[in-house]
């Protein structure tokens, strides 16, 4: 778990950099302050890891929350048909970039405009979740992480069958509708045959 935050933090402060590679190249007035729209589903507590890496990334760029950016946090509340309203809201204030913790933000800060840039922290596949042309050349206005990585699972597999080398059943559970399953799986199937385990 503890691998799994420090890579969601890595996550953000990754935003950091992208955002402010976004802003320096939208930077029209010297005595502008940009401002960042910051979309999330959650709660405003719920992350503050995230938030704190987010805010640490563009610190070590130069930027200071409340001195040279402003940030304009909308939370969701778990409350997803809430999405779209906020990220609607953000366009309205006219922010220079509205960075997304998930597939569900990014997904209504895509509909809300095609011309503000858009960083999401992480997603399973943003090419099959439509937010990106191709992982090398985004297109658009929308970049970010991708978290896709179906040959771990593979290998996971066969670190297990190191480790027990007696299995020969491995229970998969995961999400049918995530779009990063079916590769994941196909993966995971091909171990499997390898190492004549059965799922």
């Amino acid at each position: 778990m503890g691998n799994g935050n420090n890579a969601k933090a890595a996550g953000f402060a990754f935003c950091a950099l992208l955002f402010a590679l976004c802003v320096s190249a939208q930077a029209q007035q010297p005595t502008k302050i940009p401002r960042i729209g910051y979309l999330s589903p959650n709660s405003s507590p719920t992350n503050p890891a995230r938030i704190e890496a987010f805010r640490r990334g563009l610190r070590e760029l130069g930027h200071v929350e409340g001195k040279n950016i402003f940030i304009e946090y909308r939370y969701a509340e778990d409350k997803l048909d809430r999405l779209p309203s906020l990220a609607a809201e953000l366009v309205r204030l006219k922010v220079d970039v509205i960075v997304t913790s998930s597939p569900s933000p990014t997904r209504a800060a895509k509909e809300a405009t095609v011309t503000i840039p858009i960083v999401f922290a992480q997603d399973g596949d943003p090419v099959a979740s439509g937010f990106v042309a191709s992982l090398g050349r985004p297109g658009g206005n929308i970049t970010g992480l991708s978290t896709l990585a179906p040959e771990l699972s593979g290998k996971r597999l066969e670190v297990l069958k190191e480790v027990v080398p007696s299995v020969s059943r491995v229970a998969v559970i995961g999400t049918s509708t995530t779009t990063s399953t079916a590769p994941t799986l196909k993966e995971t199937e091909l171990a499997a045959a390898a190492f004549k385990i059965r799922l």
